[in-house]
């Protein structure tokens, strides 16, 4: 079966299941994330809910946060398909999805509708594939505007490899006038929603070791709370299995697991306390998530690893939690 059909009636057949996902021992692991406290540090990556319709039946999973999105203003079709290819032997996925989601105005109405089964939801913003550069800034502004009702907490999403351009908004002189322009905005809709929500920057894998400690700094100068490293890769080191080997587009899941942890590293190292460290990439096992959280991540996202391992997956991962500071 197509993989992006296969994943659609796995959404479908999820919120039939939902009520199911509740039952079962989850430990309690209260955790502080960007000044929120969650039920536990295991969050839903962005990508898997793009407009928004799914996070009840995904914090029924036993996730501590969930994250929908990519939004963006207006509805987009995204990229010609076929566009999403799994891999299953090395349990990973190549994606070219390009932001396909049915804008703004759908992903409120489908938060105005959410129930929350004691999960926080993060809302990854994003620009349309016709807004240029130059004006991207007002993208991101609609969503943050249109959506801060119903979020807890926002990521900025800059380290997409599908949206054509939009990883030259991860230059120095690029991220930091996004980041203070919506940190500005931020502080005028606290004052107006009466709650200051956090924000987080999140980055690609592809970049050189020495940009990250810089990254962190300006996310700190910049009013942001958190780094969530990373996005999915261009590269295709780690691929044992070569038959999508030339498909474009981000590559996720296992292969990832050894760059993304030691980027995970760097961030902590480089953080200090800072700002908070989201880890995301190739997290496909307890011990793995155990490690990042060892090497000093506040939290951590998943995503390709729940395709292959299933909902129940969620609740093993919490329940295995076992890390040393």
């Amino acid at each position: 079966m197509d993989g992006e059909k296969s994943h659609d009636l796995s959404l479908a057949a999820m919120d039939a299941a939902a009520p199911l996902f509740k039952l079962g021992r989850l430990q309690s692991q209260p955790h502080k994330l960007m000044g929120m406290t969650l039920a536990n540090p295991i969050g839903m990556a962005a990508g898997l809910d793009k407009n928004g319709a799914h996070a009840d039946a995904l914090g029924a999973m036993g996730f501590g946060y969930v994250e929908v999105g990519t939004i963006t203003p207006k509805p987009q079709a995204g990229n010609p398909k076929p566009r999403l290819f799994r891999l299953v032997h090395d349990e990973a996925i190549i994606n070219r999805m390009g932001f396909n989601n049915h804008g703004v105005e759908v992903m409120a109405r489908n938060l105005e509708r959410r129930k929350n089964f004691g999960y926080k939801l993060g809302v990854n913003i994003g620009k349309n594939k016709d807004t240029p550069n130059e004006s991207a800034v007002n993208d991101y502004l609609i969503c943050l505007e249109r959506l801060y009702a119903y979020a807890d907490y926002f990521t900025v999403n800059i380290s997409s490899p599908n949206t054509p351009g939009l990883r030259d908004l991860q230059g120095k002189d690029s991220r930091r006038a996004l980041m203070n322009t919506l940190a500005e905005r931020r502080e005028k809709l606290a004052t107006r929603h009466g709650r200051h929500l956090p924000m987080a920057l999140k980055i690609a894998p592809d970049m050189l070791d020495e940009e990250f400690a810089e990254i962190v700094d300006d996310v700190a100068e910049c009013g942001f709370q958190a780094v969530i490293g990373t996005n999915t890769t261009n590269s295709r080191t780690g691929l044992r299995n070569n038959a999508y080997a030339n498909e474009t587009g981000g590559l996720s899941g296992a292969p990832l697991t050894h760059r993304s942890r030691k980027i995970c590293q760097s961030l902590c190292e480089a953080s200090a306390g800072k700002v908070d460290i989201i880890s995301v990439g190739g997290i496909d096992r307890v011990e793995e998530v155990n490690r990042r959280m060892s090497l000093g991540a506040t939290a951590v996202q998943v995503y390709t690893a729940l395709i292959y391992n299933g909902p129940w997956w969620v609740k093993s991962l919490v329940n295995g939690l076992n890390y040393a500071r």
